[in-house]
C-alpha cells in the first residue's frame, strides 16, 4: 500500500443537486500518490457526477477539495488539467483524421511570447521544421493575434518520448483511425502525461480492450503507479478491481458505503456494498431439464478465415453460451448464423427446414436475431427513443395505411419497457441519455417484440453493473423457460459458466469441446480456449 501522507487528493461533504434528483450527497473520496484506488457502485450510484467535479465539468454545490493539503476550487476541465487532474473517458476523445502526434497535445498548446517559441508543459517546442498535414490544423494565436503553427520536429520528438513510456510502438506520425482501441486508450494515456498529470482518471478503459491489450494496461498503471502519479479506476469488471486496487471506495444512490482494503476486497463483499445485498442468487436458479428439439443446427460451416468447418446444434429452450479468447472466431460465427457474413461452405437447418440466409433482412424473417456485442455502434440508433428503436426492426408492421402508427409503437415499446423494467420517464426518451445497462435491455426489448426463435447475445452484459447484469440474467433464464433458444458469446467466465446448460469452446475459428453443464469448471472450459485438452 501507498503511504497514507501526504495525501495527494481529499474530497469531503461533495454535495450535488439537479432539478428534481441529488446526485451526490455527503460524499468522500481521498487518493495517496502512487495509489490505485478503485471506484465502484451501479449505473447512477455518483461515479460519473463525483468524477465531473473532480475533472471540473461541474462545481459541487457543497463540499471541498483540496490537493497537496490545499484547498482548490475547479472552475471548470482547463483548471482540473491545469491541476494536473486528466480523465480518460470510457469512449475515447481523440480526432481520428489526426495523428497520434496531433491528438497528445491537441488543446494543450501553450504559446509563449517572444521568439514564437511552444511551450507544452515546461517542453519546448522550436519552430524551424516544416509541419505535417495534422499539425498544419493545430495552431494557436501568439503575441498579438498571429497564428503560427506547432513546430512539427519537436511535436514529435516529444511525443515519441511519451509513446515510448506508455509502451506504444507506433509512429507519431500514424493517424489514429489506423490503431486498435488498446492503441488508442495508449494515446489518451500519452495525452494524460504530456499534461504532467499527478492524478488520472480512467473510466472502464478496459471495456473494448483485447486481453493482451489488457495485459498491456496493466503494466502501464503499475508504471505510472511507481513514478507515484494517483489512479483512480472505475471498472465494473471485479476481477480487474482485485487485482489491481490498492483501496475500493464503494458509492449506492450518491453516498460513500464505505472503503475497502486490497486485504479486505473479496468479490461478494464488494458486490453486497453495492447492491446493498448479497448476491447469492447472482445466476437465477434454473434445474436441468431435459433436452428440447434441436431448432439450429449447423453441419461442417465454413466461416471467413476458419480452417475447418464448424458444427454444432442449439436445441429449444437451452442457453448454449460460446467461449473463447478474443479472435477465436466466435462473433464471426455469430454473424453468419445472422446473415451479416456469408458462410463460405457447409450448411445450417433451422426447424429441420435448410437455412442459408443471405442478408440480415433472412435472419429475420425467420426469427433468428442478433444483439451485438457493441450495442452503441451496431445495436441501437442513439438519438432516438425507446420507441422508435424498439419498433425499427419491424417498422412495416407499424405502418396502418402507409402511416407510422404511432400508438401502436408507443404501446408496443411501454410493454417491453414494463417486461425488462427499463427504467426510463417514458417510452419517448432518447436512447443516448439511458444508462448502459437500460441500453442493453432495449436492444433486447426490439427483438423479443417481434417473438424470436432463436436470439443471439453477443457479450450480453459487457460493461453494465452487476445489478444490472442480475437483472439481465433474469431476463434470460425467463426466456429460455418460455422456450426461447439462446446463444450466448461471453469473455466472462462466471458468466458462462452460470449461466450456460452447454458451453461450446473455441479456438483459432474452430470448435474443439462442447461441455454439458455437469462438465463445467473454469479449469476445463481455459484448457479448450487455450487449446489444450480438457480431459487432463
Amino acid at each position: 500500500m501507498p503511504p497514507l501522507d501526504p495525501m495527494l487528493l481529499s474530497m469531503r461533504g461533495i454535495t450535488k443537486r439537479f432539478p428534481g434528483v441529488v446526485a451526490l450527497q455527503d460524499v468522500s473520496l481521498d487518493l495517496c500518490p502512487g495509489e490505485v484506488l478503485a471506484l465502484m457502485g451501479e449505473n447512477g450510484a455518483g461515479k460519473s457526477t463525483l468524477m465531473k467535479i473532480l475533472g471540473g465539468a461541474y462545481l459541487p454545490d457543497l463540499g471541498q477539495i483540496t490537493l497537496d493539503g490545499r484547498l482548490v476550487v475547479l472552475h471548470d476541465t482547463a483548471h482540473a488539467k491545469q491541476a494536473g487532474i486528466a480523465l480518460i473517458h470510457q469512449e475515447l476523445m481523440l480526432a481520428p483524421n489526426l495523428d497520434v502526434a496531433a491528438n497528445i497535445f491537441l488543446g494543450n498548446e501553450r504559446a509563449a511570447h517572444g521568439s514564437g517559441v511552444v511551450r507544452v508543459h515546461g517542453a519546448a517546442l522550436g519552430n524551424g521544421a516544416a509541419p505535417g498535414d495534422a499539425a498544419k490544423s493545430v495552431s494557436r494565436t501568439l503575441g498579438a493575434g498571429l497564428m503560427r503553427s506547432l513546430p512539427r520536429s519537436a511535436m514529435r520528438d516529444r511525443a515519441a518520448e511519451l509513446l515510448a513510456r506508455v509502451g506504444l510502438r507506433r509512429s507519431p506520425d500514424t493517424p489514429v483511425s489506423a490503431l486498435s482501441a488498446g492503441q488508442m486508450q495508449m494515446v489518451e494515456i500519452a495525452k494524460a502525461l504530456a499534461l504532467d498529470a499527478r492524478i488520472i482518471i480512467m473510466d472502464e478503459p478496459t471495456s473494448s480492450l483485447t486481453f493482451g491489450e489488457t495485459r498491456q494496461l496493466f503494466k502501464i498503471i503499475q508504471s505510472l503507479r511507481s513514478a507515484g502519479i494517483g489512479i483512480i479506476y472505475i471498472s465494473h469488471r471485479l476481477e480487474e478491481v482485485l487485482e489491481l486496487a490498492d483501496r475500493i471506495t464503494v458509492l449506492r444512490d450518491g453516498k460513500n458505503v464505505g472503503d475497502l482494503d486490497r486485504s479486505q476486497a473479496t468479490h461478494d463483499k464488494i458486490v453486497a456494498m453495492m447492491v446493498g445485498r448479497a448476491l447469492s442468487a447472482w445466476f437465477p436458479e434454473r434445474p436441468e431439464q431435459p433436452p428440447g428439439e434441436i431448432v439450429l443446427e449447423a453441419d461442417s460451416l465454413i466461416v471467413p478465415g476458419a480452417p475447418a468447418g464448424v458444427s454444432f446444434t442449439a436445441r429449444r429452450g437451452e442457453i448454449l453460451g460460446f467461449a473463447g479468447l478474443v479472435g477465436s472466431g466466435r462473433t464471426e460465427l455469430m454473424e453468419v448464423l445472422f446473415g451479416a457474413r456469408r458462410a463460405l461452405g457447409g450448411r445450417m437447418r433451422l426447424g429441420g427446414i435448410p437455412y442459408q440466409p443471405r442478408k440480415t433482412r433472412d435472419a429475420i424473417r425467420n426469427g433468428i436475431y442478433l444483439a451485438p456485442e457493441d450495442r452503441k455502434r451496431h445495436g441501437l440508433v442513439l438519438p432516438m427513443s425507446i420507441a422508435q428503436n424498439v419498433s425499427l426492426p419491424d417498422v412495416g408492421n407499424y405502418k396502418p395505411r402507409w402511416r407510422l402508427g404511432l400508438r401502436q409503437e408507443a404501446r408496443a415499446a411501454a410493454l417491453e419497457m414494463t417486461r425488462l423494467r427499463i427504467k426510463a420517464p417514458s417510452a419517448s426518451q432518447r436512447v443516448v441519455n439511458l444508462s448502459g445497462g437500460n441500453q442493453q435491455k432495449v436492444v433486447l426489448a426490439k427483438w423479443l417484440a417481434m417473438r424470436p426463435k432463436v436470439l443471439i447475445l453477443d457479450e450480453p452484459t459487457r460493461g453494465i453493473d452487476v445489478g444490472a447484469k442480475a437483472e439481465i440474467y433474469r431476463h434470460m433464464a425467463e426466456l429460455a423457460r418460455q422456450g426461447i433458444t439462446i446463444i450466448m458469446v461471453s469473455s466472462d467466465m462466471e458468466e458462462v459458466l452460470g449461466m450456460s446448460d452447454r458451453v461450446a469452446v473455441m479456438h483459432e475459428r474452430r470448435i474443439v469441446g462442447v461441455l454439458a453443464r455437469r462438465e463445467l469448471s473454469q479449469e476445463r472450459v481455459g484448457m479448450l480456449m487455450a487449446g489444450g485438452d480438457a480431459r487432463k
